[in-house]
């Protein structure tokens, strides 16, 4: 039964055996965690633990069905579907629904999405006459999210002397207000958001001890993975789940700490040992992704961070090639590059698509690279963009379902009411709010009782209203005896929405149609996939699944062979042959907004560190000279964290080395030199990157420019994209020469003369 184990190296192995009483595993990039982790719990049921009595926590749903997947392969598909696997908020979800009556929700209660919480935000600062300009709604969302991952209630957060002080220091002190009113709706609506989940699980163990003691003894076994991305509210959840038996096992990296900003806490990895004195802690410092010149570099990166557990990564792959960093003149030229580096690298190794990734720090830097690819033709996928369940038309056939699972949803109501149109104009669904407002109810509830409730509306409109309830009465009648499929199925036909998009056939609403039937399958296959006793698999079922789902579990085929193209951010968990690592700039990879803590600063530095380790074979680091930001061209410099990187590692191309202030050893070439057998010498890096001293040559739009030196003052000078100026000054000389020039209505700017690609006119 334990055969499985011959598959692992000693230091796993013992990290598998080894499962009683606190574990801390630190994974390296590439260590095989999920293996180790997976293994871990197969072996537990193998030594008779019982399935149902250990939790795995996970932070996406695909990690758990990949998961659960391997298990049934290595012990048996029974036991696998027994286990209490699935994110945070799925499995807490689960236990908040089971215990509904100590929390005052009803079992069935809605969870909004982002979407959902911030209308219900944008309602009460509307209705609270706010400046919505000072009042932002994405700026108050957020608040009230870190508030709720921190443990703060809306009480606890108005009594709170410095937050109400911080809030008025910044122009929102009523903040408190909308906090308070946006709980209240929640609650009155039956509905939780994401992070209500967190908080009100910690509620409910800290108000109901019996509760807690229950699911103590109940989870002899918990595994967590990722815990260097748990915040406040999931750190206390697993600590008191744990209190009772402290057989825990949490796996994570401290390197690969990378979303502060989402409330995650690097200290509850730090600091395991200290919550759990008798530990045991288990390395796993091989890396079976990468080469070894790739895990090297990215050692001696991770190694000047001062707050990190020590552990020296090592790989026994291939040697491979090093590093390669290239400058490009302008953000333009960047994109041009690293597109004809992936056609290259193309024709030279035959990779595909499927094998490249270009990571940026922040999303404005897609657009330069996305054009580039299009220009090129090569196929390429934005990662975190917009989820397939956030699409209009999938949101609006779910909150049809949402609403017949919880009529007192307000935000399905109001998506629904008048869609497709059904006279229900804006003015109906107005006094119904103020009615609701008033009598402390729900858009349903005043709805059903709109004579009563709401005489202000029109008969014709009440007319309308009833008719929209029992039809959807008639529905809900039916939840009884229709799986989930079969039910929204009908439904939506029957509401009109099919014909409504079928009548024009526009390409958008042809869209909408594949997409509306593409929810449909996947309700199909949840269907099957559940309906394991030949049970009812209900509406409630699914919804409870689907709205828990993260863009990480919406991969689709379609997207197979294409080139990624994402935030750093967006990478972490993935792998690709060939990465290029691109805008290495200070102010922009470190953020500009991070270089005065030395917190923030080792936040970027781990967030390059995970970067790097996302390649298998390759990797190029580039950075612009100048870049376009706020309408107009700024001198940029090269990032520390290139310098930061023992330059043994590192390949430079021409000039580069000198440029980064980077000590090279005796070994380093040119990165277009054709010294180095191993590296394809690319062709578009020659006249892109390092042009003729002496000869005019073409800048990304083609426009020929002139010898630098040539340039002197009082002359007149077309740049490809500020037009024509005139030469005020020069100042220095060399290489760091900077011009001062005046583009008319461009206005004067300054620019560093090797890289400004000026055309001398006159």
């Amino acid at each position: 039964m334990t055969d499985f184990l011959k598959d692992l190296n000693d230091v796993q192995r013992e990290a598998v055996v080894n499962y009683d009483g606190p574990s801390l595993i630190i994974a390296g990039a590439g260590s095989g965690k999920t293996r180790v982790l997976t293994y871990r719990i197969a072996y537990l049921l193998t030594q008779g633990i019982a399935p149902g009595s250990i939790l795995s926590l996970t932070f996406t749903n695909k990690a758990a069905r990949e998961m659960k997947a391997r298990i049934a392969q290595l012990v048996s598909e029974s036991e696998a579907r027994r286990l209490w696997m699935g994110t945070f908020h799925s499995v807490f979800a689960r236990i908040l629904r089971s215990e509904a009556e100590a929390t005052g929700y009803p079992s069935n209660f809605s969870i909004y999405d982002t979407q959902d919480s911030k209308n219900v935000v944008k309602q009460i600062i509307k209705e609270m006459k706010l400046d919505e300009q000072v009042y932002k709604i994405g700026d108050v969302y957020n608040r009230i999210s870190s508030a709720k991952n921190n443990l703060v209630t809306a009480n606890m957060y108005a009594s709170n002397p410095a937050m109400n002080m911080e809030d008025a220091a910044v122009k929102r002190p009523r903040i408190h207000e909308i906090y308070r009113q946006y709980a209240q709706r929640c609650f009155k609506a039956g509905a939780m958001d994401f992070d209500d989940i967190l908080l009100n699980t910690n509620i409910l163990f800290r108000d109901h001890p019996e509760i807690l003691d229950k699911y103590q003894r109940f989870f002899r076994y918990i595994l967590v993975d990722e815990y260097q991305d748990t915040n406040s509210a999931q750190y206390m959840i697993v600590k008191k789940l744990a209190a009772q038996r402290t057989n825990i096992c949490v796996v994570g990296d401290d390197a690969q700490s990378i979303y502060a900003f989402r409330g995650a806490r690097i200290e509850n990895i730090l600091n395991f040992r200290k919550d759990y004195p008798n530990y045991k802690m288990f390395k796993l410092e091989q890396n079976y992704r990468s080469t070894q010149n790739i895990v090297n570099a990215a050692n001696t990166l991770i190694e000047k961070n001062r707050n990190r557990i020590q552990k020296v990564v090592f790989s026994k792959n291939d040697e491979g090639d090093r590093i390669r960093v290239f400058h490009a003149g302008t953000d333009q030229e960047e994109g041009y590059v690293v597109a004809a580096s992936i056609l290259e690298m193309k024709y030279c190794h035959r990779f595909a698509n499927r094998d490249f990734a270009i990571l940026y720090r922040t999303n404005a830097q897609s657009r330069i690279f996305e054009e580039a690819l299009r220009k090129r033709n090569i196929p390429y996928r934005i990662y975190g963009g917009l989820s397939f369940y956030e699409r209009r038309e999938i949101k609006d056939v779910l909150a049809y379902g949402r609403l017949l699972v919880n009529p007192k949803d307000d935000e399905a109501f109001r998506r629904v009411i008048n869609f497709p149109a059904r006279g229900i104009g804006d003015t109906t669904v107005g006094r119904l709010e103020m009615a609701a407002h008033a009598a402390g109810l729900s858009l349903w509830d005043v709805a059903v009782r709109a004579e009563q409730l709401a005489p202000d509306i029109a008969s014709a409109a009440r007319g309308k209203l009833h008719k929209f309830i029992g039809f959807m009465d008639e529905y809900a009648k039916k939840q009884a005896r229709l799986d989930a499929y079969e039910l929204l199925h009908r439904l939506i036909i029957a509401t009109g929405i099919i014909a409504s998009l079928q009548a024009e056939k526009t390409p958008e609403n042809i869209s909408r149609l594949q997409n509306i039937d593409e929810l449909l399958n996947g309700i199909h296959e949840f269907v099957d996939e559940n309906n394991v006793d030949h049970g009812l698999v209900t509406l409630d079922q699914y919804l409870a699944n689907v709205s828990l789902l993260t863009n990480a579990d919406n991969d689709k085929a379609e997207d197979a062979d294409k080139v990624a193209v994402m935030t750093v951010h967006s990478s972490k968990g993935l792998e690709f042959d060939v990465v290029y690592i691109v805008g290495m700039e200070e102010s922009l990879f470190p953020s500009q907004m991070s270089v005065l803590s030395m917190q923030d600063i080792e936040e970027e530095r781990r967030l390059f560190y995970v970067a790097l380790t996302r390649a298998r074979k390759y990797v190029f680091l580039s950075y612009a000279g100048m870049r376009f930001r706020w309408g107009s061209m700024a001198v940029s410099s090269p990032s520390r964290f290139i310098r930061e990187i023992d330059p043994r590692f590192l390949e430079f191309a021409g000039e580069t080395a000198r440029m980064i202030n980077h000590p090279l050893t005796p070994k380093q070439t040119a990165f277009n030199s054709g010294q180095s057998a191993r590296l394809p010498n690319l062709n578009p890096l020659n006249t892109a990157l390092n042009p003729p001293a002496a000869a005019s040559v073409p800048p990304a739009d083609g426009m020929l420019a002139d010898d630098p030196e040539k340039i002197r003052t009082g002359m007149t000078v077309e740049h490809s994209r500020l037009g024509h100026g005139k030469v005020l000054a020069i100042d220095g000389s060399g290489a760091n020469a900077k011009v001062t020039v005046h583009f008319g209505g461009g206005g004067q700017k300054q620019l560093l003369l090797k890289f400004a690609k000026l055309r001398i006119v006159g």
